[in-house]
């Protein structure tokens, strides 16, 4: 009798476990078979196949927080990753990679397009059920900072133009090259980092990028030689090139559909205040000539230097933040992580959870659909090769891939997109930026022309025995006689003397701005510890004259060059986007994305119109400040929809593409406008114009995005 009940007892226990071990193998086969049905996400539900088979209800599992993971017989709760394969699922892996060796590669690609589909949409219910809360606003500061440095970047060299021409001895030429050097290196990041970036890793990329920027940013400040300075910018500027195009990549991937477009939008308001640190921190530090040092003669760390190290500290705080931020859970799915992106969401998933004060939420995710991986890498064995062999062949082997990407943007179903875009980019920034170069120019400009019309002019004048111990500025003296004067410790500023006599004269510790001797007969007359160079005498007579310890460099004055309008015109102008980045953030995805670009695009080329009437400086700074605010809602925009058009392994390489067309707009944009200053408004108008209403049209033909899910 109780031999039979413990036999009894013994094929109860038996049959549990037989029926539990087809109940495991039912969900693993179900999962397995799982295939895409509909064209939309939303027929998907927490019953699909990436949940587990044995969830009911969601409210049981609210209940079994406390006991998640096993019970007393072994069973398997929703939500426990299982992240070690059972030894039938190795076997049917190693069989699955044994027959794809004999498929058709347009097999294997069709394939993986097809499991691409599937974890979009499985993506995107993912990440509705992880919530937008605390990690998505963490990394939304985190990656503002990265943003923000960006925005800096531009601004930099324009504030410290001024000095730096003085304290490097610029010539006009160098002064341009300076301008543009920036926009080459940011265009050439753009490119690389991009592409690198859908190949190892949105996080690491953006890291390295950032690191180069603030180390030769930082570097830059220090280097007393024009080609070093220069060489320094350009290297920063690759460096800050990928911070663009990773960014919104990156930010994107965390983000659910209905939050897309407004929270990117919100991201973008980080360059403006990048655009307005760099004004306030140049009109603070700048002018103050005493913030700096000397060592010797010929090394000199003035205020401007000083400058250009504070506008690092963006970028390095931003390198510290993301250290504690994750990759990308969707780069890594695409490339077959299935783990590690687990992980990442169900972190993502509790600090939410949390945050909302619902801990007790269970992560109902157990399996994740992820791509068939096509083996793209050649590899060396350290037997077969030396470790440089190895090395070539992996960099060669990423760039070969990063090019044929890149290819890949512009062929087959993207090509017509592609173009469309890089129109839109590429008109919208050779107006932007060529305006935004050409307003304070001209401001300038109507500056120098009010000054020139304030001259003070002396004729036939004779002075003897004088002593010059103040300023002289904004004259001219014409066919005067100078005899024994002395000029002592003053400054000579855009003074003129022209057919002048000036016999047994004096001229110690003498400083000048713009000044010149023009067709004058100077006798007799000594020269010490002046900055009067011979090039600064045109068509002179020199009788038994004498130039004694010249002053060597050139010499920065702060009264004169750094002028505060410039800093004024920046940053009304960076603050005139911040209307238009709530506007454009609260309607991204109440109008749509097209709609935004092309009305947004439309009326800034009406604005430009209103320049013709602009003939004063406040006049001018005012239009400015409309057309920045009325333009900044088509950069937003394109932003968005630059990330929503292309799939994952695609993203970061065609935003980068196309920010790299940006920034060469950039280029010709400050060449052209900059270059009819002073000469005529209507083709800077025109041009400017034309080109915002040309791209807005054609930006008519790009398909909207905001109903669709990030592929």
């Amino acid at each position: 009798m109780d031999d039979g009940y413990r036999n009894n007892s013994h094929i109860y226990q038996g049959a549990r476990d037989i029926a539990r071990e087809v109940k495991r193998q039912t969900s693993n086969r179900a999962m397995d078979d799982y295939r895409y049905q509909d064209n939309t996400y939303g027929g998907y539900s927490p019953n699909d196949a990436y949940y587990s088979a044995d969830q009911v209800n969601q409210d049981e599992d609210a209940q079994s927080d406390a006991t998640e993971g096993h019970d007393d017989d072994n069973e398997i709760y929703e939500g426990e990753y299982q992240g070690i394969p059972h030894p039938d699922d190795l076997r049917q892996n190693k069989a699955s990679a044994i027959r794809d060796e004999f498929k058709d590669p347009a097999d294997i690609i069709a394939e993986r397009k097809e499991d691409e589909e599937q974890l979009a949409y499985q993506y995107e219910n993912i990440i509705q059920e992880c919530g937008h809360g605390r990690f998505q606003w963490t990394l939304f500061f985190v990656l503002g900072l990265a943003l923000m440095a960006d925005g800096v970047e531009v601004f930099v060299v324009g504030f410290v133009l001024p000095s730096a021409e003085k304290d490097m001895c610029l010539s006009n030429s160098n002064k341009g090259m300076l301008g543009l050097i920036v926009y080459l290196g940011m265009m050439l990041g753009a490119f690389f980092w991009g592409g690198l970036a859908d190949k190892v890793g949105r996080k690491k990329c953006l890291v390295i990028s950032l690191t180069i920027n603030a180390a030769f940013s930082f570097v830059s400040s220090f280097m007393q030689e024009y080609g070093l300075f220069l060489f320094c910018r350009l290297i920063s500027g690759i460096g800050i090139g990928g911070s663009l195009p990773i960014v919104f990549a990156y930010f994107s991937e965390f983000l659910a559909r209905e939050k897309r477009g407004e929270h990117l939008s919100w991201l973008c308001m980080f360059w403006m205040v990048g655009a307005l640190y760099a004004a306030a921190m140049a009109w603070s530090i700048i002018p103050h000539y005493g913030w700096g040092f000397s060592m010797g003669t010929h090394y000199h760390f003035h205020s401007w230097r000083v400058f250009v190290v504070i506008c690092v500290l963006p970028c390095i705080a931003s390198i510290i933040a993301l250290k504690f931020m994750p990759e990308s859970p969707r780069f890594l799915l695409e490339t077959g992580k299935h783990d590690e992106a687990w992980m990442i969401l169900k972190n993502i998933h509790d600090t939410n959870m949390r945050a909302k004060g619902e801990p007790e939420k269970v992560f109902t995710v157990s399996h994740i659909k992820t791509p068939k991986q096509l083996d793209e890498f050649i590899e060396i064995q350290s037997s077969t090769g030396t470790w440089f062999q190895r090395w070539f062949v992996r960099i060669m082997t990423v760039v070969k891939q990063i090019w044929e990407n890149m290819l890949y943007c512009f062929s087959g179903q993207f090509r017509k997109n592609t173009i469309f875009l890089a129109v839109v980019w590429f008109t919208m920034s050779l107006s932007y930026y060529g305006l935004t170069v050409w307003f304070p120019d001209t401001i300038r400009y109507l500056q120098e022309e009010d000054y020139a019309n304030k001259v003070k002019r002396f004729v036939n004048e004779n002075v003897r025995n004088f002593n010059f111990n103040f300023t002289l500025e904004n004259q001219i003296h014409e066919d005067g006689e100078f005899y024994n004067d002395r000029f002592y410790k003053m400054k000579l500023k855009y003074v003129t003397f022209e057919d002048s006599l000036f016999d047994e004269c004096y001229f110690e510790d003498v400083t000048s701005t713009s000044s010149i001797f023009k067709n004058c007969t100077i006798q007799n007359t000594v020269f010490y510890n002046t900055d009067l160079y011979h090039h600064k005498f045109i068509d002179c007579n020199f009788i038994n004259v004498t130039f004694s310890q010249q002053k060597e460099g050139c010499h920065i004055d702060f009264e004169e060059d750094n002028d505060f309008l410039i800093y004024l015109v920046s940053f009304l102008g960076s603050l005139s986007v911040l209307p238009g980045n709530i506007i454009s953030a609260l309607l991204m995805d109440k109008i749509g994305r097209i709609r935004m670009i092309a009305g947004s695009m439309l009326i800034s080329a009406v604005c430009c119109f209103f320049l013709f009437f602009g003939n004063s400086e406040s006049a001018m700074i005012g239009w400015q400040c409309l057309f920045c605010g009325t333009s900044i809602a088509a950069w937003n925009a394109l932003d968005v929809i630059t990330v929503e058009l292309y799939p994952t392994n695609k993203r970061a390489t065609a935003f980068g593409i196309l920010n790299g067309f940006c920034k060469l707009a950039a280029i010709f944009g400050n060449s052209i406008f900059a270059s009819f200053v002073g000469i005529t408004k209507v083709i800077p108008i025109l041009l400017a114009s034309t080109a915002l209403v040309g791209g807005g049209l054609i930006s008519l033909r790009l398909p909207e995005t905001r109903e669709l899910v990030l592929m």
